[in-house]
């Protein structure tokens, strides 16, 4: 690493999606004045981080954008490609493994790899993949960790005790996600037409247009008078647009100078309200979620609000049950039908009672905040 009596303390955060990205972020902007941080998204346009530091190095553009809860998608990445963007980003970390006083990785095991190939020693490793609730960490994890982490942050007590007693350095502080949920300048009181609301979550990735187009579908399954407020988080690597054509929705731009605001999509029976970079604004005001997401349904979960969600027939078996066992009946699974959607989230609208008992186990599974500052402390160590 760097010579930090040469000049300012400089960070790399290495992150590998638009969650990772989101998390990495957040750390970045309560760095203490003085820390130069740069961003090295490996996967997307890395949208998370703008006006919060520069971004560095090649970004990989995969169909699957990095989501292994798909079948076959790591496959298909390298039938498609992938592994042309494997060589640019392994030169980058040679190249640059020498520059910063610290490099953290967000993320999977991938991008620990990736440094360890790199020869990159000595990174601070936030695992915000791994639950504790499913696949532990196998031999090759231990020994790749080992070699190319000086710390590391788990999600659960019990993946941090399997690092420590393996003779790695490894905590667990609480959940970072939690500390890590954007908010922003998004007034949803204005916008304000029902007594309840809705948040989709369609995610960031290759199936988010299919996803988005169901929840659509569901939501005008209600009746008109039990038809929630809706408020839509657009992911930054989601284009309006796409969302528009695959609902049969009309776009309209933003009509404030909010921050946050991105306008709406609607007809003459329904409008979404759309937002970017405010999900914590969108989550606060609503009772029920409908998400596809993946890090931003763990913090709707630890903020207490049901979660209801649908299978692919695409998914992992394995990831679903990992993630089932963590989430308990906090996250409601139905089938990936108009109908089946529709029904549990009117359901859910009509009983507060059960809203709130599902609320409580997803707080429970999920972890509180204060992470990040321990978090920060070790960057800077």
């Amino acid at each position: 690493m760097a010579d930090a009596s040469s000049g300012p303390y400089r960070l790399l955060f290495i992150s590998n999606g638009y969650g990772e990205d989101s998390i990495a972020a957040e750390i970045i902007r309560r760095l203490p004045a003085g820390v130069i941080a740069e961003a090295y998204p490996t996967i997307g346009n890395g949208l998370a981080y703008a006006h919060i530091c520069p971004v560095v190095g090649p970004r990989a553009q995969l169909a699957s954008e990095g989501w292994r809860n798909v079948k076959g998608s790591l496959w298909r990445d390298l039938a498609s490609g992938g592994l042309g963007t494997l060589v640019p980003g392994l030169r980058f970390g040679r190249r640059i493994r020498d520059h910063y006083d610290r490099i953290v990785v967000v993320g999977d095991l991938v991008g620990v790899a990736g440094s360890f190939i790199s020869g990159i020693r000595g990174i601070t490793y936030l695992d915000v993949y791994k639950t504790g609730y499913g696949s532990g960490y196998s031999a090759i994890d231990r020994w790749l960790i080992r070699r190319t982490a000086k710390t590391s942050f788990c999600r659960s007590q019990t993946l941090a005790r399997s690092l420590s007693d393996d003779g790695i350095d490894a905590h667990f502080v609480g959940n970072v996600m939690m500390d890590t949920i954007p908010y922003g300048d998004y007034d949803l009181a204005s916008r304000r037409a029902h007594p309840q609301a809705v948040a989709l979550l369609p995610g960031s990735r290759q199936l988010t247009m299919e996803s988005f187009a169901l929840q659509v579908a569901a939501l005008r399954q209600l009746p008109p008078e039990k038809r929630p407020d809706i408020f839509l988080a657009v992911a930054g690597s989601v284009a309006v647009e796409a969302l528009a054509r695959g609902s049969g929705l009309q776009m309209r731009g933003p009509m404030t100078g909010e921050a946050g605001d991105f306008g709406s999509l609607s007809d003459q029976d329904m409008t979404i309200h759309l937002s970017r970079g405010v999900t914590g604004n969108l989550l606060a005001a609503a009772d029920v979620v409908l998400s596809q997401a993946g890090t931003a349904t763990i913090q709707a979960l630890g903020l207490g609000k049901p979660v209801v969600t649908f299978i692919n027939p695409r998914d992992r078996s394995s990831r679903v049950r990992d993630e089932s066992a963590l989430f308990g009946e906090a996250r409601m699974i139905v089938q990936p039908t108009p109908d089946a959607i529709a029904l549990a989230l009117e359901r859910l609208l009509a009983d507060p009672a059960e809203r709130i008992r599902l609320g409580e186990i997803g707080k429970s599974r999920i972890g509180g905040s204060g992470a990040i500052h321990a978090i920060i402390d070790a960057i800077l160590a």
